[in-house]
C-alpha cells in the first residue's frame, strides 16, 4: 500500500527499443525519471516478448531502483508508449506517476476452481468496506489462467460503477510462457490488481471499432447466446432486409466482418456509439433464421447490428476521444493504453494509429501500454472484457 502528500501530480514515460533487458529497463527508468517531481508512487513496466526470460531479473532491478514505488506490469506482444507502437521488435515502456494523496493498494488475485464454479483468493480485507465513488482499478491479467470476466462480473454486481481499465497479457501461444509483473516478482498465472483512490481521476475511452447498421431491434425470442426473432420476425430475415438497403462495400462487410450490438443501459430515448457493448456473430442458421453471437441474451433487450473495418475503427476511436476531451474540459496528467492485438497494422493501413489518436487528441501526454489478448474497459458503466478494441485510461488530477 502506498500514499503520500507531496509534490504535484504527474506522469512520465520511457521507451527503450535495446534488445538486451538491462540496458532496455536502464534507459526507460532514466528517460522516466528525468521529468518526474520526485520518486514514482506507481511503475508500470510493459516489455515484448523478447524479454520474457529475463522478467525476473526486469521485477527485480525495477524494484531495486524504482523503490519504494508500487511495481507492476506484463508482456505484451507490441508496446505503445506516446505516440508510438512498436510491433513485433523488441521494446520496453516504464511508466511512472507521481500521485500524491491518493492511495494504492496492489494484489495478486488467482482463480480457484470449486465445486460452487470458482473463487478469487487474494483480495486484501482492507477493501472490504466501503469504496468512493472516484476508485478505480488497474488490471493487468494472464488469459490462459485468469478469467477475467469472472472478475468483473463479480465486480459489476458487488461494486457498481467502479470502472476498470486494462489488459490481459499476450504474446504467448501456450500457458506458461505469459509473464506478470508484480513487485520484484514475475509470475506466470493469476491477475496483478491495483485498487487506486484518491486525488486522481479516470476517465475511460473504450473504442471497439464498429459502426451501427440498420437500426434497432427488440429480441423478442432468444435462448442462451442464440437470437431466433427480432421485433417478431426471424432474426436472419431482418438482416436480410438491412443487407439488401447498403451499398456494395458494406454488404462486403456483413459477409466477413458482422457484429452485434446490445445495448447496456435501456434508459435513453437513442442509441449511440458507447452505449452498445458489441460481440461477433458466431454463425447462422439459414433455415430457422437464428443468429448466434458471442455473449447471452434476453427478450427484451436491445440490439443492432454492426460492422467493422479500417474506417469504422478510425472513425469512431476519434469521435470518443473528441467526445472525452469535449466532457473533460482538462487536460489529463497521462494515459495507458490496452489495444487489441488484432489492431495496429493488421488492422491499419499506418503505424502507431492509436497511440497518435491518443496524441492528435490530447498533445504528447504520458502514455504506455501493449497489445492485448482481450482489453477491459466499461460500457455503459458496466466493465466487460472486449477483442478488436482499444481501451484507454486518461488520468486527471482530483
Amino acid at each position: 500500500m502506498s500514499t503520500h502528500t507531496s509534490a504535484a501530480i504527474g506522469c512520465t514515460v520511457g521507451l527503450s527499443r535495446h534488445d538486451r533487458w538491462k540496458e532496455a529497463l536502464d534507459e526507460c527508468i532514466a528517460a522516466a525519471q528525468e521529468s518526474l517531481c520526485g520518486p514514482a508512487d506507481l511503475a508500470l513496466i510493459f516489455f515484448s516478448p523478447h524479454h520474457a526470460e529475463a522478467a525476473e531479473s526486469i521485477a527485480a532491478e525495477a524494484s531495486r531502483q524504482l523503490a519504494p514505488a508500487i511495481l507492476a506490469g506484463c508482456m505484451g506482444e507490441s508496446i505503445a508508449a506516446t505516440a508510438q507502437e512498436i510491433e513485433t521488435e523488441p521494446a520496453m515502456a516504464v511508466w511512472l506517476a507521481r500521485w500524491p494523496n491518493v492511495k494504492l493498494t496492489p494484489m495478486h488475485l488467482r482463480f480457484d476452481r470449486t465445486a460452487e464454479g470458482g473463487a478469487l483468493e487474494g483480495w486484501p480485507e482492507s477493501l472490504a468496506g466501503e469504496w468512493s465513488a472516484d476508485d478505480f482499478l488497474i488490471v493487468l491479467a494472464e488469459p490462459f489462467t485468469f478469467p477475467a470476466d469472472y472478475l468483473l462480473e463479480r465486480l459489476n454486481e458487488d461494486r457498481p460503477l467502479i470502472p476498470v481499465i486494462g489488459g490481459m497479457a499476450s504474446g504467448a501461444v501456450s500457458p506458461g510462457e505469459n509473464r506478470l509483473i508484480f513487485g520484484n516478482r514475475s509470475l506466470t498465472e493469476g491477475a496483478v490488481v491495483i485498487h487506486c483512490s484518491g486525488a486522481i481521476r479516470l476517465k475511460t475511452v473504450v473504442s471497439q471499432g464498429c459502426r451501427p447498421i440498420g437500426r434497432p431491434f427488440v429480441v423478442t425470442k432468444a435462448e442462451r447466446n442464440v437470437i431466433h426473432e427480432l421485433g417478431g420476425r426471424p432474426a436472419l430475415l431482418q438482416l436480410r432486409e438491412i443487407f439488401e438497403t447498403l451499398p456494395t462495400s458494406e454488404q462486403r462487410l456483413v459477409q466477413t466482418a458482422l457484429h452485434i450490438g446490445r445495448v447496456v443501459s435501456e434508459y435513453k430515448d437513442r442509441f449511440e456509439h458507447g452505449d452498445f457493448l458489441v460481440r461477433n456473430v458466431m454463425g447462422i442458421d439459414s433455415q430457422s433464421g437464428a443468429i448466434a453471437i458471442g455473449d447471452y441474451l434476453r427478450p427484451g433487450q436491445t440490439v443492432q447490428f454492426h460492422i467493422r473495418d479500417e474506417e469504422a475503427s478510425d472513425a469512431e476511436l476519434k469521435q470518443l476521444l473528441a467526445g472525452a476531451k469535449k466532457d473533460s474540459g482538462r487536460h489529463p496528467v497521462g494515459a495507458l493504453l490496452f489495444t487489441c492485438n488484432g489492431r495496429g497494422t493488421r488492422m491499419f493501413s499506418v503505424p502507431h494509429h492509436d497511440a497518435e489518436a491518443v496524441a492528435n487528441a490530447f498533445g504528447q501526454i504520458p502514455l504506455a501500454g501493449f497489445f492485448a489478448q482481450g482489453e477491459l474497459g466499461p460500457i455503459g458503466r458496466q466493465n466487460f472484457v472486449h477483442g478488436f478494441t482499444a481501451s484507454i485510461g486518461l488520468f486527471y488530477s482530483g
